[in-house]
């Protein structure tokens, strides 16, 4: 019997060592299993810093929009100067005579437009006359230069800035519309 006690106890040595080596690296997977999840989780929750200001400009112009609605305003039209321009070379010479109305977000902004006018009406005649009358013709083309009119004109009251990844981004400005009143092309 001494002898079943002594294969036994050999027996029973290799397991504890190999229980202790299993539950040593069965922690060591858990911890490197915590640590990756940890890791995906940081980097999901934590916007980067242009989709911060993204999220940012988003948060203004909501905000602007929903103070325009909560106060109930009509909307402020300001009538800009007749635009007469040469169009981009097609068939022969061709002209372009607009007159524009634009709407703004707030009486506040018709100072903005008036003070910045000079800038306003160089970028709308250099953008006028880098078109030509096949590109406005459809009605297709005169609402993209409605957009890029707007764009223009809140680009000059507001001038784009650079944002953390260097890329020029436009703020929200004060045109919420740009309006044809006369729209002739001869």
């Amino acid at each position: 019997m001494a002898k079943d006690a002594n294969p036994a106890e050999l027996t029973d040595a290799p397991p504890k060592k190999s229980k202790k080596l299993l539950i040593i690296i069965a922690a060591v997977v858990l911890l490197l299993a915590a640590l990756a999840v940890a890791a995906v989780l940081l980097l999901k929750s934590s916007p980067s810093d242009d989709e911060e200001a993204d999220e940012e400009v988003a948060e203004e112009s909501v905000k602007k929009s929903a103070k325009k609605k909560d106060k109930g305003e009509p909307p402020v039209f300001v009538s800009l100067d007749t635009f007469t321009v040469n169009l981009a070379p097609e068939n022969g010479e061709q002209y372009l005579q607009v007159i524009i109305s634009v709407e703004l977000d707030s009486a506040d902004s018709q100072a903005q437009l008036t003070a910045m006018m000079p800038r306003i009406r160089n970028n709308v005649t250099l953008l006028l006359s880098s078109k030509k009358a096949s590109e406005l013709q459809p009605k297709e083309g005169k609402e993209n230069l409605a957009k890029e009119i707007a764009a223009e004109i809140n680009s000059a009251i507001n001038p784009p800035v650079r944002n953390k990844r260097g890329e020029m981004v436009a703020p929200e400005g004060p045109v919420m519309s740009v309006l044809f009143t006369s729209f002739i092309i001869q």
